[in-house]
């Protein structure tokens, strides 16, 4: 009887943490994470456990034995001694073989640190070896200390370099629509992303195909990647998203601003979209705001803000790597026009600023390029490029002259050939709006736009 009440308590038990998200290594961080990336649900589950435990062992102090056994077996030491105290472990070679390829110079093994008391300004995240315990950090942030810190002042671990994460970025050039897009892949797994798909679009004859994504595709499934997200960096005026295509042979989580609600609040008016068009955001798997972080594989992935040419633009920076969506182009194309419904060229300076902040050997990946003057497709540039040359803004261009060349060249400007498709396909996150009878059918606004 004792044996099948022991195994039953601890089903019991686990089934409980894995429900609660308990047995989840990254919910776990994250509520550790007090000063960080802080998720406070588990708290909820803890004061559910209290409340619920603190009854029962009331109950059970007032007996003398265990239902199912002669005894009690409790701690009888509170205190600390000296092991507890000092924590120091030798690191196996594991740990050792990881911290040599990573190019981190000398191992310094955890002495006396609390993993969850680390602090840095960039908040690394801190992975432990299984094996034996040492605290393997994985390189998430543009550029790293010369070394990090407990509270207690350990050293924690010690840099001979800055090392930037660098994921491996892969280019699709789509000729139709002039835009690139990306897979990105988390150097230490073969997880992957997809930014800003193309869906192919024959708008004269009314024909959808996907040959632009069936080649990003291939690609994944040669290289023996999992595509974990499809990011759009904004509601594209100038293509259709694939991201249904792709979700629904490689699965993965399609992800946009959590301003898309204000797009599809304009755009629902403007294309007179019945009651049945949610403007919720709810199209999309994962809505960012401003700061917001996500993971690809092991790879952070930061989102920023960067409204001006749409209210939904964000730029994605992952270690040294930040895709520009539309806000900026490359440095002898400028900037994006702000004079679409909800643009502003004053919001579109400040947010370039905001991408020029980061470090200037940042790579930047852009979403377009027309190859002005006759000059090849180009789609990365750093961030110190841009700040030295971009036509627009570089050199140290002023606000109030910027918006000025921006509203005057946005007034000569034609609408995009594809606005309208592309508008109703990509606010309902790539799927084509159908009439009342099932048929995919898109809307042509008179004098709408």
């Amino acid at each position: 009887m004792h044996f099948f009440s022991t195994l039953f308590a601890g089903l019991f038990f686990g089934s409980g943490l894995i429900l609660s998200g308990m047995a989840n290594p990254t919910k776990v961080q994250n509520f550790l994470d007090i000063f960080g990336t802080w998720d406070p649900s588990l708290a909820f589950v803890m004061g559910g456990a209290i409340l619920v435990t603190a009854p029962g062992f009331w109950f059970v102090q007032k007996r003398s034995t265990p239902f199912f056994h002669d005894m009690f077996h409790l701690p009888t030491r509170s205190d600390i001694d000296a092991r507890l105290d000092q924590g120091k472990r030798t690191p196996c070679h594991r740990c050792r073989d990881i911290w040599h390829r990573l190019g981190l110079g000398r191992f310094v093994p955890q002495s006396g640190c609390d993993v969850t008391a680390i602090r840095d300004l960039r908040r690394p995240r801190l992975r432990t070896c299984n094996a034996c315990g040492n605290v393997i950090r994985q390189i998430y942030s543009f550029a790293i200390a010369q070394n990090y810190t407990c509270l207690k002042g350990n050293i924690m671990i010690q840099l001979h370099h800055n090392m930037p994460t660098q994921p491996d970025v892969k280019a699709f050039f789509d000729p139709m629509t002039n835009t690139i897009s990306y897979v990105v892949v988390d150097p230490a797994s073969n997880a992957c992303a997809v930014v800003d798909s193309v869906m192919d679009i024959d708008y004269a004859a009314g024909r959808i195909t996907h040959d632009h994504a069936d080649q990003i595709i291939n690609y994944i499934v040669s290289n023996n990647l999992t595509l974990e997200w499809i990011i759009e960096t904004h509601v594209h005026a100038d293509h259709l998203s694939a991201a249904p295509y792709l979700q629904e042979k490689l699965g993965g989580k399609i992800g946009i601003s959590a301003k898309i609600i204000e797009v599809q609040d304009t755009f629902g008016k403007i294309f007179n979209e019945g009651t049945e068009f949610q403007r919720d955001g709810s199209q999309f798997d994962a809505l960012f705001n401003d700061g917001d972080t996500y993971t690809i594989g092991t790879l952070e992935v930061s989102v920023m803000a960067t409204p001006g040419h749409t209210p939904a633009c964000m730029v994605h920076v992952a270690g040294d790597a930040a895709f520009a969506g539309d806000t900026m182009f490359m440095p002898d194309s400028g900037s994006a026009r702000a004079d679409f419904p909800g643009g502003d060229a004053g919001e579109l300076f400040d947010s370039i600023q905001k991408v020029l902040s980061l470090p200037d050997d940042t790579r930047l990946f852009m979403c377009h390029d027309y190859g002005p003057n006759g000059r090849d497709i180009q789609w990365e540039t750093t961030v110190g490029d841009e700040k030295a040359n971009n036509i627009h803004v570089g050199a140290g261009a002023s606000r109030e002259t910027f918006v000025k060349l921006r509203t005057e060249r946005d007034a000569t400007l034609a609408v995009p050939k594809l606005i309208i498709p592309s508008l109703q396909v990509n606010m309902r996150a790539g799927e084509i709006p159908a009439d009342a009878a099932g048929n995919p059918t898109l809307k042509v606004p008179i004098n709408g736009l």
